[in-house]
């Protein structure tokens, strides 16, 4: 997996056909025979111009994914925010050790005592506690678990 650590674009590093991408695809994306040629043409790209374009987009760390959301509890299963504290020079090895649980849906890095946040989303509630104990006896750390208690939606908007 590519390294955790996130970083800021430069403002540059957009154009205002990435901006209109990030915003407009966030609002769907057409389930249609050729779903990249339909929604390029909305944006006045054509397929193959839209997929090189997000290739691009993940390759800058604008966009970590492009990808279905799957809502697990709408289908019997769990989310859960959890978040560990690695020590530094352990980081890389223990990121490894959490991504390769195919539970692990995200994974960042940040600047807090807690500097390892993923979620955990797995096919039934119990599995979250099962996959944290999992983790924690590969890594001897404890997984602090933060289930959700209510669901925002943040419109994310790119500015031109």
């Amino acid at each position: 997996m590519k390294n955790l650590r996130r970083h800021s674009l430069p403002p540059e590093a957009l154009d205002t056909a990435d901006r209109a991408i990030l915003n407009t695809l966030q609002e769907g994306f057409p389930l249609t025979p050729r779903p990249f040629d339909d929604a390029g043409a909305t944006l006045g790209l054509t397929g193959a111009q839209l997929i090189t374009r997000l290739q691009r987009l993940r390759e800058i760390g604008a966009i970590t994914r492009f990808g279905p959301f799957f809502d697990a509890e709408a289908m019997g299963g769990a989310f859960c925010l959890c978040a560990l504290s690695v020590p530094e020079p352990d980081f890389d090895r223990i990121a490894a050790l959490v991504n390769a649980h195919a539970e692990v849906a995200h994974n960042y890095a940040r600047d807090h005592a807690l500097n390892m946040w993923f979620v955990l989303a797995t096919p039934t509630p119990e599995g979250i506690a099962r996959t944290a104990q999992r983790i924690e006896a590969e890594t001897g750390l404890t997984v602090w678990q933060f289930p959700k208690l209510r669901e925002f939606f943040i419109g994310f908007r790119v500015t031109a």
